[in-house]
């Protein structure tokens, strides 16, 4: 892998620990967030799977796996791939129809660890894009590429900048069944970046915090990145139900084409 440049070497942590996109994706995670389930997964995978995402399907960033699951069980030969490992390991308390487990792999988005247009289609669920500043995002663009074949239908579902900005809550509390979650959020870098401040604490443990940091991309930004990098917008939506895109819309889901 290539070095950071100065802007992903901050996003990574300034050297002082592990990566936040590390740190952010531990255990606790699917406890903090019991409501990102395989349930919902169904719901969100099955438009998608309507507008023909099918066939050989890569599924960037699948956490553990429950879009995996979910296409899995419409039929679909699809392949997960994820940095964590304690995510990944997760994949077993899933339950569902079918067993997923043997078909997620631990791999970095920015190096995939597959061989050229090896996919028909790709999917990017749930703000797994913008993590690594622009560079490293149009590395991760550039992986799309060489692994999805000519015309491959890639869906991506990103934050919509716009919602994001009007609707930020500074801050909020919950009890969980891990303990107390404390969320911060503030906007950065002239609103280009969303930045959530996390601090968990656990009865009788020390308290675990984290941040999550993910760049907030305009749809103009969006339709340039993809260009250069070799994919072609050819839709663009307000949600994983094929919503209306407008001032309105909740999320910014993308479809495109590899060229």
């Amino acid at each position: 892998m290539a070095s950071a440049s100065r802007e992903e070497g901050a996003l990574d942590g300034d050297g002082l620990g592990e990566p936040w996109y590390v740190e952010a994706f531990r255990d606790d995670y699917l406890t903090v967030y019991p409501h990102r389930d395989l349930e919902s997964a169904r719901e969100e995978v099955a438009w998608a799977h309507r507008m023909g995402i099918e066939g050989r399907v890569l599924d960037l960033c699948c956490g553990f796996g429950r879009h995996s699951l979910a296409l899995r069980e419409l039929g679909v030969d699809v392949i997960g791939v994820d940095l964590s490992p304690e995510l990944l390991r997760a994949s077993h308390e899933l339950g569902g129809e079918r067993s997923i487990s043997e078909r997620l792999v631990r791999g970095d988005v920015r190096g995939l660890p597959f061989g050229d247009e090896s996919f028909d289609n790709l999917v990017n669920l749930f703000s797994s894009f913008g993590y690594f500043g622009e560079e490293g995002d149009r590395g991760v663009l550039s992986e799309v590429v060489r692994v999805a074949q000519t015309g491959a239908l890639c869906l991506f579902d990103l934050m919509l900048p716009s919602t994001i900005r009007a609707g930020l809550v500074p801050e909020s509390r919950r009890e969980t069944d891990a303990g107390l979650l404390i969320e911060r959020r503030s906007l950065e870098q002239e609103g280009r970046r969303v930045v959530k401040r996390v601090r968990l604490e656990a009865p009788g443990a020390p308290a675990r915090e984290w941040r999550e940091d993910v760049r907030l991309y305009e749809p103009k930004e969006l339709d340039e990145l993809f260009e250069e990098s070799g994919l072609e917008v050819t839709g663009r939506y307000g949600g994983l139900n094929g919503e209306v895109f407008d001032e309105a819309a909740s999320r910014q889901v993308v479809l495109a084409r590899r060229r």
